[in-house]
């Protein structure tokens, strides 16, 4: 396996030995957007000069601003079932806990699309519990179906990405027919030892099965994958060395790796005792994390949910964080009820999608509702490709506006339009190649006459 629990545990030890001049030097290399090995991931860990961790802060800034420039992607989670066969200690949904269980009818997921459009959503997270009675992978795909068959008249959702147990290569190939955006799975934790502690019962706990589920993934020509961890299970230096040694495998066999790294943080849930975790991540560590993945994946995108609070959102999309959800629930239906129902976890950044979006427009974000990217082919390696080149600012910054204006004008009152078409004719100047320019002024008029889904 990939995976060597000893080998992480002497590398971590060993980078201690790493001088200030090494230090230097594999900062040196980040600031160069070249990204990092895993030991040399290892070494920026391991360090606790302050210099280094403020010059890991400057640089990870520096990447952030230089690929992504100062948009956001925006999306949100669409909960479709909380049944689960697993026995899994830090989740609401595990399968001991004594709850009314609830699977969403395909009416209920249009009345629940409904609402997520309406927020003004074109990108959806779709999760559910593991029950191959309840949620079987044809309930899945009749609700992939269900949410790319709505069209509304402010137009539609335009990727559904998908975040489900690890499967067979048969139903990834099903997923892949009916038009999945990313396969979204986290490791929770890559430390075996503390893997099989908190799985205790179910198909999850098998751990291989677990983590190669992107190998099959992969093989079935899925190759959007998005990872993550759950910070606080075991050793987070551990984990993030997981991610990357993860990361170089997939890039090895199959040419790409990761397209997103989610970064969630363990927090309270129904049955969850948080005094059990003895790896509980600060703030102040947490963002170091956050930075150093930034710098060993600097053309990845990064996903923090609403389990943050507004300040730490706020404060990790300064560093690395690419993506964004807005306006969530975490509950079966809860667009609908907005009202307490058992959940997987606690949400902390309660506002609404409506609010979040304003608050990123006053701080001079754009908030981007694009999809472009896997409707025209760009995914996987061909993605990696040009945002290596260098060339991902061509499309991504103007779609970004276009999606950003669209939104504007379907969702916004008169003194949001305003905001946002100062923000419109700041940006324009900025885009470099001068047909993309002028493709962008044009598309901005024709949305502007009732035009929709316009992207390059």
């Amino acid at each position: 396996m990939f995976i060597n629990e000893n080998y992480i545990i002497d590398l971590l030890n060993n980078v201690k030995k790493t001088t200030n001049s090494e230090i230097n030097e594999i900062l040196d290399k980040a600031a160069e957007y070249k990204g990092l090995t895993h030991k040399e991931v290892g070494a920026l860990l391991m360090t606790d000069d302050k210099e280094h961790i403020e010059r890991i802060f400057q640089i990870a800034g520096n990447i952030k601003r230089h690929i992504y420039g100062n948009r956001i992607v925006m999306f949100a989670p669409l909960y479709v079932s909380d049944y689960c066969v697993n026995r899994c200690k830090y989740c609401g949904y595990n399968h001991d806990n004594e709850f009314p269980r609830r699977r969403l009818t395909m009416d209920e997921i249009r009345e629940e699309v409904t609402i997520l459009e309406k927020m003004g959503h074109k990108r959806l997270a779709l999760e559910a519990g593991e029950d191959p009675i309840h949620c079987s992978i044809d309930y899945i795909v009749d609700c992939m179906k269900t949410i790319y068959a709505m069209k509304f008249d402010n137009g539609e959702i335009r990727r559904v990405n998908v975040n489900i147990a690890a499967t067979t290569v048969e139903n990834y190939k099903r997923l892949k027919d009916v038009g999945i955006g990313t396969y979204i799975l986290f490791q929770e934790t890559y430390h075996k030892p503390t893997y099989e502690e908190m799985h205790m019962a179910g198909p999850k706990k098998n751990y291989e099965y677990h983590l190669t589920a992107f190998d099959r993934a992969m093989d079935a020509g899925i190759d959007d994958v998005g990872a993550g961890v759950l910070f606080g299970l075991a050793n987070p230096y551990f984990e993030v060395l997981g991610l990357m040694l993860h990361n170089e495998y997939l890039e090895k066999k199959y040419g790409v790796g990761f397209h997103t790294i989610s970064v969630p943080r363990i927090c309270g849930a129904e049955g969850a005792d948080l005094s059990m975790y003895n790896h509980i991540v600060d703030d102040e560590t947490f963002k170091k994390l956050v930075a150093i993945i930034r710098l060993a994946v600097p053309f990845t995108g990064m996903i923090v949910s609403t389990r943050e609070s507004v300040e730490m959102r706020k404060e990790l999309m300064k560093i690395g964080i690419s993506q964004i959800s807005a306006g969530s629930t975490v509950e079966v239906g809860g667009y609908t009820a907005r009202e307490h129902n058992n959940s997987q976890f606690q949400v902390t950044d309660n506002r609404s999608a409506a609010s979040i979006i304003d608050w990123l427009v006053d701080d001079e974000v754009i908030p981007s509702f694009c999809t472009a990217c896997y409707r025209t082919g760009r995914t996987g390696d061909r993605f990696m490709s040009l945002a290596k080149s260098g060339n991902i600012k061509n499309v991504c910054h103007p779609n970004a506006l276009m999606t950003l204006c669209e939104y504007m004008l379907d969702y916004g009152d008169q003194d949001f339009q305003n905001k946002v078409d100062k923000i419109i004719q700041r940006e324009i100047p900025k885009i470099q190649n001068e047909q993309v320019r002028q493709l962008v002024i044009e598309n901005i008029a024709r949305l502007k006459a009732g035009e929709r889904d316009l992207f390059i």
